[in-house]
């Protein structure tokens, strides 16, 4: 049995949504673009002028970007290696794996810094444990430094990393491995002429993905470091709660140019992926 849906009826199931992505997502986007062109004495590009010229910002730009890269990049790597072994379980094994991945993908933002502290803080377990054990491992780390924010980054990367990449592995057909094994291709073979060129515009969607919620990212990073390691959402932060003053108009004015950020990511994602679909 066919059912025909109006368009009236359409538009009525989809209203709820459409009203939440205008209270949630396109009025506080207008509203962070307009205030961001704003100050006392109205329209202005004070704030952009600010942005673009302050080191300090700059500084939080250029240490977000890197942290976000090189986060994405070592999750993408060592990600593509763990779904290749999962591939190797049964349906079932890989279930479970899957709805442990999708559980821990939750663990993020302060409870996940506040774990890190219990392990691996100044009195954390592991290194109270391996300074009473005499093992010098932990002796030169600190998880408040940029090395422990990584270590953040890259652990709330990795179950992402591998929600995306499952299904791209999963488009692999095993036919196709038979076809070139009968040619007589090596694994090697297989992977470099067919596996890997069929699976890079997914590889590179989830890198551009995983650099945007890198550079998103928030509590994980300020309840582990406050304010002390210089990020872009940290910046925002404060001069929104107004460590010494509030500047609303600053810190809008830094998000749009983020929001810029990510979107040319993105956009050089797409360029990158159409470009690579070509060539197959």
């Amino acid at each position: 049995m066919i059912v025909l849906i109006s368009k009236r009826q359409t538009v009525a199931w989809l209203s709820p949504f459409l009203v939440i992505v205008l209270l949630f997502f396109l009025i506080p986007l207008l509203y962070m673009l307009i205030t961001s062109f704003q100050n006392s004495d109205g329209f202005t590009l004070a704030q952009y002028q600010s942005v673009l010229t302050n080191d300090y910002i700059l500084q939080g730009f250029k240490n977000s970007i890197t942290l976000s890269v090189i986060s994405a990049v070592i999750a993408l790597i060592v990600t593509l290696f763990a779904v290749y072994a999962i591939m190797r379980f049964s349906e079932p094994v890989r279930e479970k794996i899957l709805i442990l991945t999708n559980l821990t993908s939750n663990f993020s933002g302060i409870p996940l810094a506040f774990a890190f502290i219990v392990l691996l803080g100044n009195s954390g377990l592991f290194t109270l444990l391996f300074d009473k054990w005499g093992i010098d491992a932990l002796s030169s780390f600190s998880l408040y430094s940029w090395g422990g924010l990584l270590l953040i980054y890259v652990y709330f990367q990795l179950p992402l990393a591998l929600m995306l990449l499952y299904p791209i592995y999963d488009g692999i057909q095993q036919q196709w491995k038979e076809a070139a094994a009968l040619l007589g291709a090596s694994t090697w073979q297989f992977w470099k002429k067919i596996g890997v060129p069929v699976m890079l515009p997914g590889i590179v969607g989830t890198f551009s993905v995983l650099f945007a919620n890198a550079m998103g990212a928030y509590a994980s990073a300020y309840a582990l470091t406050n304010s002390s390691y210089n990020l872009v959402a940290i910046r925002i932060g404060s001069l929104i709660k107004g460590d010494i003053f509030a500047q609303p108009e600053l810190a809008s004015a830094i998000a749009v140019i983020l929001a810029v950020t990510m979107v040319i990511a993105m956009l050089l994602s797409e360029w990158s992926i159409s470009k690579t679909r070509r060539k197959l």
